[in-house]
């Protein structure tokens, strides 16, 4: 079992930066692909941004393209979303997961956070 915990979200205005980390606790993390997906209400989770086990390759949404940044430390077990240049449609519940491949599909990965609230005002 992998236990997740997101950390960082908060109210931000837009333009502003963020640093969203995922703390992974019960199973080491350096085997598993892992992203970060959003969600708002009434909408299905989104895919945001994925890294492979090692770190070496990343994936990431169009609408994201050139402002987040996901990366990795394996030696601590924690997964980071660095996101800048903020826009309102940004505002979400951000969850990080874990699962065999570093896949822009949710139902790939195995293990969830509980999420963490991201709002960027005008």
């Amino acid at each position: 079992q992998v236990h997740l915990v997101e950390s960082g979200g908060g109210l931000v205005q837009a333009g502003g930066s963020v640093r969203l980390s995922c703390a992974a606790s019960g199973r080491t993390i350096s085997s598993y692909g892992m992203g970060w997906f959003r969600q708002t209400p009434g909408k299905e989770r989104e895919f945001v941004a994925s890294i492979a086990p090692s770190g070496g390759s990343t994936r990431y949404a169009e609408f994201v393209k050139g402002r987040f940044i996901i990366s990795r430390d394996n030696a601590k077990n924690t997964v980071f979303l660095q996101m800048n240049s903020l826009k309102p449609e940004d505002t979400a519940v951000y969850y990080c997961a874990a699962g065999g491949v570093f896949s822009i599909v949710a139902r790939t990965y195995d293990y969830w956070g509980q999420g963490t609230q991201v709002t960027v005002s005008s």
